[in-house]
C-alpha cells in the first residue's frame, strides 16, 4: 500500500494543528482530500492510543477541568430537520483536564455534557494520577457525583461558580459580564488561593484557535463525531509533546517528566508509523 513519506505527513499534521481546513491543506500540499482525511483518522487513533498508554502515574498537584462546546454536522436544534444526519450529530463537548503547574493536558474526552460523560472523563483522570491532588471545576453538577465515585475522600476538591449579570444588547456570542465568583468546598481541604479554572479556560481557547473544527461561524465544523475526536487527539499530542509553552520554555510533557526530549513533528509521525508496523505484525 502506498503511503506518504514522513516529511509530507509531518507537514500535513503541522498544518492541521495550525488551524487549516482539510481542503486548504490539500491545496497547500498537493495531497488529495481523501489522503488528508485518512491521515487525520490514522493519526488521531495513534495519538489517542499513545497518550492513553503514556500519560500514567502523573505526579500532578493541582488539576483544573472544564468543557468546551462545538457541534457535529448540525447544531442540536437543527438535527431533526437536517438531511441524513449521522449518529452523533448535534452538540459535542470536549472535556479537558490540565495540570496547573506543568500545563500538561492529562486527560480529555469527547462526547455529551451529561453525567455519563462526566463519569467517563473523571474516572479516566483518576486512573492517571499517582497522588492526591487539588481539583477545581466549574459549577457543572455532574462533576459532583463523578468525583465522588472516582476519588471518594482522597481528593481536595472545590467548585468555582461564576456569577453572570445581564448583557443587554450583547452580541450573539457575548456572555453576560462576570460580576463575581463563589468558591464552594466539596471535599478535603482545597487551598482557596489555588481554586481557579483559568488555565483550563485558556486551554479551551488554545484548542479553539488551533483546531479548525472549533472555529465559530464557519462551515469548518466536523461532519462526523469520530473525526472530531481525532482532531482533538492530534491537537493534544502536539500541545503536550511538540509545542513549547511560552512561559515554561519547554513542552508540557517535558515539564511533567513524561519525556526528556523536545519532540518535533517527525516524532509524532514516528508514533504513527510504529503503530502501523505493529498492526502489520499483528495481522501476519
Amino acid at each position: 500500500m502506498n503511503k506518504l513519506p514522513r516529511d509530507k505527513r509531518a507537514q500535513i499534521l503541522g498544518l492541521m494543528v495550525e488551524g487549516m481546513s482539510i481542503r486548504a491543506i490539500g491545496r497547500a500540499t498537493g495531497a488529495s482530500k481523501n489522503t488528508v482525511v485518512k491521515l487525520l483518522e490514522d493519526a488521531g487513533e495513534a495519538f489517542s492510543d499513545y497518550q492513553d498508554r503514556t500519560l500514567r502515574g502523573l505526579t500532578c498537584k493541582r488539576i483544573q477541568v472544564d468543557e468546551i462546546w462545538a457541534f457535529v454536522y448540525a447544531k442540536a436544534k437543527n438535527v431533526k430537520t437536517a438531511k441524513a444526519a449521522p449518529d452523533g450529530a448535534g452538540d459535542c463537548w470536549t472535556w479537558l483536564a490540565i495540570d496547573a503547574d506543568t500545563k500538561l493536558i492529562a486527560s480529555f474526552y469527547v462526547g455529551n455534557r451529561d453525567a455519563e460523560a462526566a463519569q467517563h472523563f473523571i474516572g479516566d483522570l483518576a486512573l492517571r494520577l499517582a497522588n492526591r491532588v487539588q481539583l477545581t471545576s466549574d459549577g457543572h453538577k455532574p462533576y459532583l457525583e463523578a468525583v465522588e465515585q472516582s476519588f471518594g475522600a482522597d481528593i481536595d476538591y472545590a467548585m468555582l461558580i461564576k456569577i453572570y449579570g445581564d448583557a443587554p444588547g450583547a452580541g450573539r456570542y457575548s456572555p453576560g459580564e462576570c460580576v463575581g465568583a463563589v468558591q464552594r468546598r466539596v471535599e478535603g481541604h482545597p487551598d482557596p488561593v489555588h481554586v481557579s479554572t483559568s488555565y483550563a479556560e485558556r486551554a479551551n481557547l488554545t484548542l479553539r484557535m488551533g483546531a479548525r473544527r472549533f472555529t465559530r461561524l464557519t462551515n469548518a465544523f466536523s461532519k462526523k463525531v469520530e473525526n472530531h475526536a481525532h482532531s482533538v487527539a492530534i491537537h493534544t499530542m502536539h500541545y503536550n509533546f511538540v509545542r513549547i509553552h511560552q512561559t515554561l520554555r519547554i513542552t508540557p510533557a517535558m515539564a511533567a517528566g513524561v519525556t526528556a526530549k523536545l519532540w518535533e513533528l517527525a516524532d509524532m509521525v514516528a508514533v504513527l508509523e510504529q503503530r502501523e508496523n505493529n498492526q502489520v505484525k499483528g495481522s501476519n
